[in-house]
């Protein structure tokens, strides 16, 4: 299982899955808004960022694998453990 991948019965982490999705690239075109590496600006945005991921148009270069962002919604879904 990879980083950003989780099982059925696993709860995702900011730390352990969430964080290693964003690119270097994506947090440096986000930093004027907030910090893709940072769990509390991911936790306090993390709806937003969920309607994009869904919608496609976040990351702006190419949309994430439907895997991904199952594992955001997911990590949104079960509290948003550090």
């Amino acid at each position: 299982m990879t980083a950003e991948q989780s099982g059925p019965g696993d709860k995702p982490s900011f730390e352990g899955n969430i964080q290693k999705l964003f690119r270097p690239m994506d947090r440096e075109a986000m930093l004027g808004s907030f910090d893709l590496w940072s769990y509390e600006d991911v936790k306090k945005h993390a709806m937003p960022i969920l309607e994009q991921l869904q919608a496609g148009s976040m990351p702006c270069d190419e949309q994430w694998p439907a895997a991904q962002v199952a594992v955001f919604a997911k990590w949104v879904a079960t509290g948003m453990a550090k």
